[in-house]
């Protein structure tokens, strides 16, 4: 009896067999996706699982409620292959960079407008974006930012002094040696040599591009590597064609090409000029702007724009160009994908035009076109059914602004209104808010002096 219980019980070998199988089971686990070790597409459930530049969150726009590491940063394509001339890169830029959600109104004035980023304009710099659209009005004695309309900046419309961002620009410069950075203006400034004295104001007039350098017939522009050692590293274009003469700032449709931004920009399988622009397939202005983001910015959306609508409209507007990629793309809420969204765009455009490969990171320095790096592809296996929300180290604003946001429906249809010239005086809207109640609100808006006032409230069960 005793030595058939000894047999039954394992071998000393065996033991030694499952403990190390048991430890390997455990190294194994210690290694999986958690703890900073999850890349792109990989499941998440917390900001710490994702890895370095990525960000845990989720599309419900595509039907994708599973969290998954989300790309929060562009390659800088300079990073990885230097010295072309500038025009020969693309680089990613916001729409409305000072348009940012959550951002703090004036004291008494609730903000009227469309909202079309999520970050500051330093943490969007620092996660690759290297152009910037900034609309500058007139107001308060001074130059804005403003969304605004009818030309006019209001109370209601107005984000800040221009000057805040323009130092927010030029300390990253300053901390940042080798980069370039572009400022497309909106330009409602009438004050005389106003923007260039904001910019001098700025501290960024020793950042300047010299509109004498810039290259007039479609010829290629300096190499980056130029444009770094004599410190060009600023390029600013204005809207106003007199303000190159004046100012000494680039009327933008000299040099750039532009297809339509908003809803005629993101219509299937059309890819028209914008009116000011000269047409896409001119071969007279060596830079090409693509705008891809829709009229009415919804941040909930912009996941579902980031996937395979905007590849399809980058191939359509390289046919309509005649195979011109473009060296600016100009998106709202630019870190919002189903996980790699416009930097995975710019990674192929990049990849493609640089050095020939399917994307930026096969490329090698100093290789011949077409010799490229084997890349594996991401994880895209199946998801669990854990629901969740944007939820990673994307450094947002504030924590509130890295929910989905629901549009107020109501905003846009007063904005709207307002942008087509209607002469709006009073309406009132009705909003769910926790607990039983609901709310209902009356303003007076009067837009004699772009003022906003609310004038009462009324609440009921």
């Amino acid at each position: 009896m005793l030595s058939s219980s000894l047999w039954e019980l394992p071998s000393s070998s065996a033991i030694l067999y499952r403990f190390l199988t048991l430890f390997s089971f455990l190294i194994s686990i210690s290694a999986a996706c958690f703890n900073g070790n999850c890349q792109v597409m990989e499941a998440c459930t917390a900001a710490t699982d994702c890895g370095s530049g990525l960000y845990c969150g989720n599309c419900p726009a595509s039907g994708h409620n599973q969290p998954v590491c989300t790309r929060g940063q562009a390659t800088v394509p300079t990073s990885v292959i230097n010295g072309l001339p500038f025009n020969k890169y693309t680089w990613l830029m916001t729409h409305n960079s000072f348009s940012i959600v959550d951002a703090p109104s004036l004291a008494g004035v609730q903000r009227l407008t469309f909202y079309n980023q999520e970050d500051t304009v330093t943490n969007q710099l620092r996660n690759g974006v290297r152009g910037l659209m900034l609309d500058m009005y007139d107001f308060e004695n001074d130059i804005w930012l403003c969304h605004s309309f009818r030309g006019q900046c209001f109370n209601f419309t107005a984000f800040q002094p221009a000057i805040n961002t323009l130092r927010e620009v030029e300390a990253f410069l300053t901390e940042n040696p080798t980069e370039i950075v572009t400022i497309i203006i909106e330009d409602y400034v009438l004050t005389p040599k106003g923007l260039r004295n904001l910019f001098t104001s700025a501290g960024l007039d020793k950042y300047w591009f010299p509109v004498s350098k810039m290259p007039k017939k479609g010829e290629d522009w300096p190499t980056v590597t130029d444009m770094v050692q004599q410190n060009h590293r600023l390029l600013v274009f204005t809207s106003i064609a007199s303000k190159e003469a004046e100012e000494g700032i680039a009327y933008q449709w000299k040099y750039m090409l532009e297809n339509e931004p908003g809803d005629p920009g993101v219509v299937v399988g059309s890819c028209p000029n914008r009116r000011e622009s000269k047409p896409l397939k001119s071969r007279s202005s060596s830079l090409f702007l693509q705008n891809y983001f829709p009229t009415y910015p919804v941040e909930s959306e912009a996941c579902k724009e980031h996937s395979a609508p905007l590849f399809n409209m980058i191939s359509t507007c390289y046919k309509a160009s005649g195979n011109i990629l473009p060296n600016f793309l100009a998106v709202n809420f630019y870190m919002r994908s189903e996980g790699g969204g416009v930097f995975d765009a710019l990674d192929k455009i990049n990849g493609q035009t640089l050095c020939g490969c399917s994307t930026l990171a096969a490329c090698q320095a100093g290789a011949p076109p077409g010799t490229c790096k084997s890349i594996p592809a991401p994880n895209t296996g199946p998801l669990s059914s854990t629901t969740g929300s944007f939820t990673g180290s994307v450094q947002f604003t504030k924590p509130s602004a890295s929910t989905v946001h629901s549009p107020n429906l109501m905003v846009h249809w007063l904005f709207y209104l307002l942008l087509e010239g209607k002469k709006l005086r009073r309406y009132s809207r009705i909003r769910n808010r926790s607990g039983p109640g609901r709310q209902h609100e009356l303003f007076q808006v009067s837009l004699l002096g772009g003022k906003v006032k609310k004038v009462c409230w009324h609440e009921w069960l």
